[in-house]
C-alpha cells in the first residue's frame, strides 16, 4: 500500500513539473514573439542599412548648349560658278601654299570627252602596233600600270586616288610616246598624242587652283558664320547674340560646291550660357573638362566670362583636342565637368556632423564605432573622404571615443539613429 501511495505522489509531482515546464516554455515563447514583433516594428519605423567603403569617383557636371567658335579662313576664287574639284579631302591637314581645290575651266566636260576619245584611239594604236615595239622599253611601264590599277580599288582617300589616276595617266602617255617614236606608224600616234596634249594644256590653263594661305584643317562645310563667330573679340558674345543666330542644335553644316576654308587645328572655342552655382563662381583661367558629342572628354580652359544677370553667365571655353570631330557642327549639346575626385567613396547619408567635424558609424563584429573622416569633396549623393594626418588631429577637438582611421571595405551605418550615435559616445 505504501509503495502504491509513493508512486502516486511521484506521478503527481511529475505532472506538476511538466505543467510548470509547459508554462515556462509558453512564457518564453510569448516573450520571444513580443521581442520579434517589436524588432520588426522598429525596423519598419527606423530601417538600418549599411554601406561598404570602396574606392570610387564623384564629379560635378552639367549639360549645356554650346556654340562653336573657330579661327576660319574662307577660300573662294574668281571662277566659283564653274563648280569645284576637291584636291585635299575634308578634315585633312595642309601646309601653307598647298593646293586645296580647283575650279573647273569653261567647257571642261567637252574637253574631257575629247581627251577620253583620244585615249581610246591611242590605246588602240598601241595595241595594233605592239609587235613593232621593243619589249624592254615598255615592259616596265606595263607592270607599273598594272600595279596601280590593282591598288586603286583598295584606296578610300580622295587625294590618294586622284594622285594614283594621274600616275597611271602619265605611264600611258610615256608608253604612247615610245610607241610613237619607235613604231613605223609612229607619225599617226604622234599626231594623236600632240592633239591630246593640246586639249590637256587647254584644260589645265583654264582651271583656277586655290592654295592655302595658312596651315590648318581643310573643310568644305561653309555656313556663312565664319566671319561672324570670330575669335578676335569675345566681349561681343552674350546670350542674346547667340539666340539671334537662330541655329538648330546638332544641325549638320552642308558641304559647299563653291567655297572651302582652312581651320586653325591648334585651338577651338565653345560658348554657352549657364545659371549653375559653379558657372556663377567660375573665373577666367579656371581649368575644367568638357565632353563632346562623340563622348570624348578633353581638357578646357575658361577664356572669357560675360555676366548676363544675377543668375546667369555666358562663358567661353578653349580646348585643343577633338577639333576635327566638330567640323560638321556649329551648335551642339555638351557636358562641362567642373570637378572630379577619386578616393574612398561613401554615401552622404552615412556622415554625421558634430562640432564642425564629420564622423561615420562603423559596425564591426556587432559593435559600433564612431570614426572621424575628412571630407575632401562632396557631391549630391556621395562624398570622397580620407583620414586626417597625425598633426592635423592634434589641432582638432575630436570625441574621446572616436576612431581616427577609416579603411577600405569598412561597413558603415546609413542614417544612424540617435541611439546608435549615443552608443559610440
Amino acid at each position: 500500500m505504501e509503495s502504491k501511495k509513493t508512486n502516486q505522489i511521484k506521478i503527481k509531482r511529475k505532472q506538476k513539473l511538466n505543467k510548470l515546464k509547459l508554462l515556462l516554455t509558453t512564457f518564453l515563447l510569448v516573450i520571444m514573439s513580443i521581442y520579434i514583433i517589436i524588432s520588426i516594428i522598429n525596423l519598419v519605423k527606423n530601417p538600418s542599412s549599411t554601406f561598404i567603403v570602396k574606392n570610387g569617383k564623384i564629379s560635378k557636371e552639367e549639360t549645356d548648349t554650346g556654340y562653336i567658335i573657330r579661327e576660319e579662313t574662307v577660300l573662294q576664287g574668281q571662277n566659283y560658278k564653274n563648280g569645284m574639284e576637291q584636291i585635299s579631302y575634308e578634315g585633312s591637314r595642309v601646309a601653307k601654299g598647298e593646293s586645296i581645290f580647283r575650279y573647273y575651266t569653261s567647257g571642261e566636260n567637252n574637253l574631257k570627252d575629247k581627251i577620253k576619245s583620244l585615249d581610246l584611239k591611242i590605246q588602240e594604236a598601241i595595241e595594233n602596233n605592239n609587235d613593232e615595239l621593243t619589249l624592254a622599253d615598255t615592259k616596265l611601264l606595263d607592270k607599273q600600270i598594272s600595279e596601280k590599277l590593282s591598288n586603286i580599288n583598295q584606296l578610300n582617300n580622295i587625294q590618294t586616288i586622284q594622285e594614283t589616276k594621274k600616275e597611271i595617266n602619265d605611264y600611258v602617255k610615256k608608253k604612247a610616246k615610245i610607241a610613237g617614236e619607235l613604231s613605223p606608224s609612229g607619225s599617226y600616234l604622234k599626231k594623236l598624242i600632240d592633239e591630246r596634249s593640246s586639249y590637256e594644256n587647254e584644260l589645265n590653263s583654264g582651271s583656277e587652283y586655290i592654295t592655302s594661305p595658312v596651315s590648318g584643317i581643310v573643310s568644305y562645310r561653309v555656313d556663312g558664320l565664319e566671319n561672324i563667330l570670330t575669335t578676335t573679340d569675345f566681349s561681343k558674345y552674350n546670350k542674346k547674340f547667340f539666340t539671334d543666330l537662330n541655329l538648330k542644335t546638332g544641325q549638320i553644316i552642308s558641304t559647299s560646291n563653291e567655297t572651302g576654308k582652312i581651320i586653325n587645328n591648334f585651338i577651338c572655342y565653345i560658348a554657352c550660357t549657364s545659371r549653375t552655382e559653379e558657372a556663377n563662381s567660375a573665373e577666367v583661367g579656371d581649368k575644367v573638362k568638357i565632353t563632346l558629342p562623340s563622348s570624348k572628354t578633353v581638357d578646357a580652359t575658361i577664356e572669357y566670362i560675360t555676366r548676363e544677370n544675377d543668375a546667369e553667365v555666358t562663358i567661353i571655353l578653349s580646348f585643343t583636342e577633338g577639333i576635327n570631330e566638330l567640323l560638321l557642327y556649329r551648335k551642339i549639346n555638351f557636358d562641362i565637368i567642373w570637378w572630379d575626385s577619386t578616393g574612398y567613396k561613401i554615401a552622404n547619408s552615412a556622415i554625421i556632423t558634430e562640432n564642425n567635424l564629420n564622423y561615420v558609424i562603423r559596425t564591426k563584429a556587432g559593435y559600433l564605432e564612431k570614426v572621424l573622416v575628412k571630407v575632401t569633396k562632396k557631391g549630391e549623393d556621395y562624398s570622397i573622404v580620407t583620414n586626417y594626418s597625425t598633426s592635423e588631429i592634434k589641432d582638432l577637438e575630436v570625441s574621446n571615443k572616436a576612431k581616427t582611421s577609416i579603411m577600405l571595405y569598412d561597413e558603415l551605418i546609413i542614417e544612424p539613429s540617435q541611439e546608435q550615435i549615443a552608443e559610440t559616445s
